[in-house]
């Protein structure tokens, strides 16, 4: 025979409790008085038969037991919390959920998501750019653009393009800087640097643009370094440097005049960016659209 569960109420303060370390701030975080938690506490400990905590040295601390059993009881309301997500997302009147890397969706498939909804008249999208990868209980739910090896985690996934790169400026820095033409020059005038950080630690950066030129790298610092291709793009557009672009971020600038190319030679990302996606998500005929959409534009 199983033991009766607790109470909920109660087992919602022991886990914020075990968080958090004191009553009073337990209290803080759920809005109610440090009575009300102490009150939920005792009665948690009635209903198990022994105590949960100590108080050595004044502050409480849990005690063995009570911590293994906290780690369950977290995760059980890990789950409650997820399965809420899920059902919101379930609920959402978005029609397609798509989430992405911040610059892929800025630069790359929002300018042309309109050229879909053109032909999916009554498709609601919802867009989340974000750099960290969804969780695995949100991947039946929605799209998620991504950069190599990040796409292994879902449970479908397709390549979209192979991307290269160049320098670009503005027209702006071109004219003051003709020079910039030149990749000899080029190493010693203002630039702009990009850096994703050490899980992206091998995509290009202008240094091995001028590399693969056989050109040496300059001990110049950068003017500034931006952790968002997008934003090293708009300093390069604001005239304050030259910086390396990829082609499928840059393409929309570049027409528009904002940006000017300065070399024909590329350099190739190191892997390809991604369209993934989970089992649930291509339930909906406007979801299989998108997909088809998104594919055949890439």
């Amino acid at each position: 025979m199983k033991p009766d569960l607790p109470p909920l109420r109660a087992l919602h303060v022991f886990e914020v409790f075990g968080r958090c370390g004191s009553v009073s701030a337990t209290a803080q975080e759920l809005g109610v008085t440090a009575g009300a938690v102490s009150q939920q506490m005792k009665i948690l400990e009635n209903h198990l038969g022994q105590p949960l905590y100590s108080k050595e040295g004044g502050r409480p601390t849990l005690l063995p037991e009570a911590k293994t059993y906290h780690q369950f009881i977290t995760a059980g309301f890990d789950q409650l919390n997820r399965a809420q997500e899920v059902y919101a997302q379930f609920q959402s009147r978005a029609d397609i959920k798509i989430s992405g890397l911040p610059t892929l969706l800025l630069k790359w498939l929002n300018p042309r998501i309109h050229r879909f909804q053109a032909e999916v008249h009554d498709a609601a999208i919802h867009l989340e750019a974000t750099h960290s990868e969804p969780k695995p209980h949100q991947y039946g739910t929605q799209f998620r653009l991504t950069y190599g090896a990040a796409a292994e985690a879902f449970p479908h996934k397709q390549a979209l393009f192979l991307d290269h790169c160049f320098p670009v400026c503005s027209p702006e820095f071109l004219r003051q800087y003709p020079e910039a033409r030149n990749p000899d020059q080029l190493r010693e005038l203002p630039w702009i640097d990009i850096d994703w950080g050490p899980t992206y630690s091998s995509v290009p950066r202008l240094a091995d643009w001028l590399a693969h030129q056989n050109v040496a790298v300059s001990d110049r610092p950068p003017q500034s370094v931006h952790s968002l291709s997008s934003l090293a793009l708009e300093a390069a557009a604001g005239g304050q440097g030259v910086t390396l672009a990829q082609a499928s971020f840059a393409e929309f600038d570049l027409e528009l005049g904002r940006l000017v190319r300065l070399s024909q030679n590329t350099l190739p990302m190191p892997a390809p960016y991604y369209v993934c996606w989970g089992s649930a998500v291509l339930q909906d005929p406007k979801a299989q659209a998108f997909l088809k959409w998104v594919l055949a534009g890439a």
